[in-house]
């Protein structure tokens, strides 16, 4: 049996090229032969395989004794056996000795194929059990090739498991070559006829969310949480974040200090924009930091429509839509209700003529009664609304003459009616009292509108920068400064 052991050895050797341990090797080979046998004797036979320690083996294959062989893999006539045993009756086993040496070419090219098939059969066993329970984790490998578009990556971890980022999963500022580092995440398991393969991503909002996590000590340690978060790969990526610890904040934490940790994930990315704003659950207040870096002047929400109208200064529209939209659009995706966008000279005119939510609502959402204004003296509002002048509308479009015709009203009067309609029209913000400070509506999310009315004055960090120049210290200024100055901007209650 000396001739077996060389056999053993070189089996040995793949084991430990495989990671398998001596009770699998060992499986492994009986399998192996199981198969050779089957090759040399024409079907499944019955035998006993022994593998010890030193490498040797013993392989007994067993015969059942029959009066008429119907199997002859696994039976043998009563002649055959009283060949060597005289004593031998129907019913009895005969055991054959078989010698390794003995397998012919087939046998033994059979033997090989079976352990080859085993071995690939449980590495795909073990890919999916160790990344079935990775979907959204970080892994990191070095790009095999680049074959039509799609990068082929070969995993630190698992170098038998098939990796690809498919090219709608790549972020298209990036391009990579053979044999650089890369890092994505895990976007799927997918089965294939040849086995598991592992769909990666550099795409994914998760990349983002995965890059955070290891950037920020906090989100690791689970004081601070990405609620939410939205992502246009190549261009913009929007993140909600809250903080279950009142001293810390959140924003800040993903910042880091002079933007230091929000300009390392800003690098993996090739210097895609990140607004880094606080989540907050009424989605009116949300509304309002989702458009940062822009400043809202007034949100009206329709909760059973789940459509947010925002108001913004003329000086604040691009700024809000954003590149093609993509402002808004992302504020959208990341509150999850639909946004329409006026700004506030449009949105004041068109307030007589629709209401907020359409479909023929005869309430005009922007139009507001006069007692709500604290600077209209009792006996000129008296005077008014004994001409049937009860509303702001009411009084929008009067000029002095008009107001001189109402009985009751003079022209110190008229005149502080008239400069009461000209700061209403033209104030930065909107009065408590629900007056929009001018309106226009400016789109609804609406890519064309975003093109043909940015202005000339818009930052360069919202025109979009190019792929080759990150500009990570812009960004980060624009998460650690716009986004606060959001949130100071809020109302009173959004403090609350």
């Amino acid at each position: 049996m000396s001739d077996q052991i060389p056999v053993v050895e070189a089996f040995r050797v793949m084991a430990a090229n495989k990671s398998l341990s001596d009770s699998e090797l060992h499986d492994l080979i009986r399998d192996g032969i199981h198969a050779a046998l089957a090759r040399r004797f024409g079907g499944p036979v019955e035998a006993e395989i022994e593998i010890f320690p030193d490498g040797d083996m013993k392989i007994v294959v067993l015969k059942e004794v029959v009066e008429t062989v119907e199997d002859p893999a696994r039976e043998t006539s009563l002649e055959e056996a009283r060949w060597d045993d005289p004593d031998f009756q129907v019913g009895d086993l005969l055991e054959i000795p078989v010698e390794f040496s003995d397998f012919g070419r087939n046998a033994v090219m059979a033997a090989k194929q079976r352990i080859i098939q085993r071995v690939r059969e449980g590495e795909r066993d073990r890919i999916r059990e160790e990344f079935s329970g990775m979907v959204g984790d970080l892994v990191s490998g070095e790009v095999q090739a680049i074959e039509r578009g799609k990068i082929v990556v070969m995993l630190n971890r698992v170098r038998e498991a098939e990796a690809v980022i498919p090219w709608r999963e790549q972020n298209p500022r990036e391009r990579f070559r053979q044999g650089e580092t890369i890092r994505a995440v895990l976007g799927k398991l997918e089965e294939t006829p040849r086995g598991p393969r592992l769909i990666l991503s550099r795409a994914d909002p998760l990349f983002v969310k995965a890059l955070f996590a290891i950037e920020v000590p906090e989100i690791y340690q689970g004081i601070v949480e990405i609620k939410e978060i939205v992502r246009e790969a190549g261009g913009r990526t929007k993140v909600a974040v809250s903080s279950r610890d009142d001293s810390v904040d959140p924003v800040g934490a993903c910042v880091g200090l002079k933007g230091s940790r929000v300009q390392a994930v800003v690098s993996e990315l090739s210097g895609e924009r990140i607004d880094i704003v606080p989540w907050h659950p009424d989605p009116e207040i949300f509304a309002r930091r989702a458009l940062a870096p822009a400043k809202v002047s007034k949100v009206i929400s329709d909760s059973e429509r789940h459509v947010i109208t925002a108001i913004v200064d003329e000086d604040q529209l691009s700024l809000a839509i954003g590149r093609n939209g993509q402002n808004v659009r992302l504020a959208s995706q990341l509150i999850g209700w639909q946004i329409d966008l006026y700004s506030s000279r449009d949105w004041l005119s068109r307030g007589a003529e629709s209401s907020l939510f359409g479909g023929g609502d005869e309430y005009e959402v922007s139009d507001f009664p006069l007692l709500e204004l604290e600077d209209i003296q009792p006996t000129t509002l008296a005077a008014l609304q004994a001409a049937g002048i009860n509303t702001f509308f009411d009084v929008l479009d009067m000029d002095r003459d008009d107001f001189l015709r109402v009985p009751g009203i003079g022209e110190e009067d008229a005149a502080v009616l008239l400069t009461l309609i000209d700061e209403l029209t033209v104030e930065d913000e909107v009065p408590e009292g629900g007056a929009p400070a001018g309106a226009a509506k400016a789109a609804s999310a609406a890519p064309e509108v975003a093109e043909e009315g940015e202005p000339a004055e818009e930052p360069a960090a919202e025109e979009g920068e190019p792929a080759e120049e990150p500009a990570a210290e812009a960004v980060v200024a624009v998460a650690e400064v716009e986004v606060t100055s959001a949130v100071e901007e809020e109302p009173e209650r959004a403090e609350d």
